[in-house]
């Protein structure tokens, strides 16, 4: 059986789809960009926490760029667009949003209130459905749009995350999307195996931008300890291949994470903090910079929509 429920504490508005068997819950935060603010279970007698989120919704706020973008949405854009611009059916344009390195990360939505449109919950799942109408407000994408995300708790510790991009506008509108979700396992990243099935890296120039050369890269396709390893790096999926796109296991606390995204998102994108108590993984439907390279970038026409999909699957390894 599963249940939903919105609940209001001192620190956040919170929608919370449970389990009630496993008594896993999953957080959704509707007025901090939608994000995916914890995935609670039940493990050898403690309740664990698998992601790096906030401490209140004030936090959110004021420190999610500085907290480096823990679990946002990236739309319309993910990751990078080199010097903020890019040029569009012969028209420049220049974002305005967040600034990093003179270059504009991880979208427009990121941080925006979404409404909550729909909650469900019966025998088979527990689920939520929001949403965020973006209205032309940065002059560097004067497009309308709507942001559709839902997240779904099934059984088997199993999260389904879907989003869905419709196209208000008049206009034809460049769209990419992403997930920015910081997974731990309450201790050093370096004690975990990972594994994830890429066919390439995606060469970056100084500015962690595309420079159009993908190398052959296949280190992680078997599980290997992730050690002192650093990532900042895209990589694209290998075609075809069976099992989870990504695994994150740590063996002494007897649990893993695996990703499955659907062929709607090619591209893995990994980060590691300085501080190296959680890892970011990031399910792309187009690389870095996507507007001005066009690697996977969607040209969505007007009264039309496009869907990506990905799952997180978590599980004992006792």
């Amino acid at each position: 059986m599963f249940s939903v429920k919105n609940e209001q504490s001192a620190a956040f508005e919170k929608v919370v789809l449970t389990d009630t068997i496993k008594k896993t819950q999953v957080t959704v935060l509707p007025a901090c960009g939608a994000i995916l603010h914890s995935i609670n279970l039940h493990h050898n007698g403690n309740i664990i926490n698998l992601l790096e989120s906030y401490d209140s919704t004030e936090d959110f706020k004021v420190n999610a760029e500085n907290k480096g973008f823990r679990n946002v949405k990236m739309s319309p854009f993910a990751c990078r667009i080199k010097d903020a611009q890019y040029s569009y059916k012969g028209s420049a344009y220049t974002i305005e949003k967040f600034l990093l390195n003179g270059s504009a990360i991880h979208g427009l939505v990121y941080n925006e209130p979404f409404t909550v449109t729909r909650t469900w919950a019966d025998v088979n799942s527990a689920g939520v459905t929001l949403v965020y109408k973006y209205k032309a407000t940065d002059k560097g994408y004067p497009f309308h749009f709507h942001c559709e995300v839902s997240y779904e708790l099934k059984p088997g510790n199993t999260l389904l995350l879907k989003t869905r991009i419709i196209n208000t506008d008049t206009n034809t509108i460049p769209v990419q999307d992403g997930w920015h979700p910081y997974f731990t396992f309450n201790t050093s990243i370096n004690d975990i195996e990972l594994q994830f099935k890429s066919e390439a890296l995606v060469e970056f120039d100084a500015s962690l931008v595309p420079t159009g050369k993908l190398i052959p890269f296949k280190t992680f396709n078997d599980f290997k300890q992730l050690g002192d390893t650093f990532f900042d790096n895209c990589f694209t999926l290998l075609q075809n291949y069976s099992g989870p796109a990504c695994t994150l296991r740590n063996n002494a606390l007897g649990l893993q994470v695996e990703i499955w995204p659907d062929a709607s998102y090619p591209y893995l994108q990994i980060y590691t903090p300085p501080h190296r108590n959680s890892i970011a993984v990031e399910n792309l439907s187009a690389a870095p910079d996507a507007f001005n390279n066009g690697m996977g970038v969607i040209l969505l026409q007007p009264e039309t929509s496009v869907q990506f999909t990905t799952e997180y699957k978590i599980s004992s390894l006792n």
